[in-house]
């Protein structure tokens, strides 16, 4: 099992990543969100230039907002900076579009999408539709020295239900999961890449391919409740995000929330439509990941919180890193809120990193 970190993306920020190196972490997913954060091609560049061995990458980008040739350059530039360390991490836009008022990108054309920049990230021709039109394209000049494809860019792709989990086995070297962090749930996950995979034909090498699933870790101090003030603090934003992310889905799509929001969702639901309809995509998404807006801290519960974050004793953190790589996890990928996420970092590598 490796643990690695994902950043919301800040220009300023880098001495973060470059941290997390020397304690350990093995890769940083830089994330996308245009309408929160800073751009994560910046980052990565930054990024690259003050790293030696950590695994650099998007975490996500956001299909519907960046074409396939233009996401296959953006990498490929990031990889002539750190080469045979960079990785692409790409979704449909869970929040990205969401927060826009636009549901993220059909699964139809995430599948077409994916199709065009395989090719692209090894320097091959790819099939590109743009308004009505397919065009043969590729990058006509890759040795020049303004990207690199020489050295591998692995593709991952994030997956959360049973048919972007197909996609994953059909198009990915790898899987950007986010799954309740327990060994449980691994099985499902697996039964419908593999089905993905099947279906297209390939044959997936489980040594070689890579889930990685994202949360946030917090180590109990002895006789710690795991909703104390502490652990509130420390992975509140990452719970809170969850919430969001199901209002969304249940606002656009009318998928019912889980037994985790049950106590709170009557009173989420009336506390989101104060804010008018037109304008709601503004206000759900307030703090993502990087703080819990203060009005919406009486939702933090401690069952919201256990079933999105991992908490409990380093030696309870250890076994259930275990179990989940057990299961077929090779990554856990943490998001800290934005204040301290140092502390998290540093805590999490003395006592559960250096066990591992």
């Amino acid at each position: 099992m490796e643990l690695g970190i994902c950043v919301a993306s800040k220009i300023d920020d880098i001495d973060y990543i470059v941290r997390a190196e020397a304690l350990g972490y093995t890769h940083a997913w830089i994330a996308d969100s245009h309408m929160l954060w800073s751009d994560p091609y910046a980052v990565l560049a930054l990024a690259a230039t003050r790293t030696t061995r950590m695994r650099l990458g998007t975490g996500v980008a956001v299909a519907p907002t960046r074409p396939a040739p233009v996401t296959a350059a953006s990498i490929a530039t990031i990889n002539q900076l750190a080469p045979g360390r960079v990785f692409l991490g790409v979704g449909t836009g869970n929040t990205a579009m969401r927060v826009m008022g636009h549901k993220p990108m059909p699964i139809a054309e995430f599948d077409a999408w994916l199709a065009t920049v395989k090719p692209l990230l090894r320097g091959a021709e790819a099939s590109f539709h743009w308004r009505g039109k397919d065009m043969p394209i590729r990058h006509l000049m890759p040795d020049a020295g303004f990207v690199n494809f020489a050295d591998p860019i692995p593709l991952y792709v994030s997956g959360f239900g049973p048919r972007a989990l197909g996609l994953v086995g059909k198009h990915g070297d790898g899987a950007v999961l986010s799954i309740p962090p327990e060994a449980k749930y691994m099985a499902g996950v697996w039964r419908h890449i593999e089905r993905g995979a099947e279906a297209a034909c390939r044959v997936l090498d489980r040594t070689r391919f890579r889930a990685a699933s994202l949360t946030t870790l917090v180590v109990l101090n002895p006789r710690e409740a795991p909703d104390s003030p502490r652990v509130r603090r420390l992975c509140g934003a990452f719970a809170m995000a969850s919430l969001h992310y199901t209002y969304d889905r249940w606002r656009q799509t009318g998928q019912p929330p889980g037994q985790a929001v049950a106590d709170i969702w009557t009173e989420f639901c009336a506390h989101m439509a104060r804010f008018p309809e037109e304008r709601r995509h503004q206000y759900v998404h307030r703090g993502h990941n990087c703080w819990v807006e203060p009005e919406e801290e009486r939702f933090l519960t401690r069952e919201l919180m256990t079933s999105t974050c991992m908490i409990g004793t380093a030696g309870e953190l250890v076994d259930r890193l275990g179990a989940l790589a057990e299961a077929g996890l090779d990554e856990v990928t943490l998001l800290p809120p934005l204040e301290p996420r140092y502390e998290v970092l540093e805590q999490v590598a003395s006592e559960v990193l250096s066990r591992l």
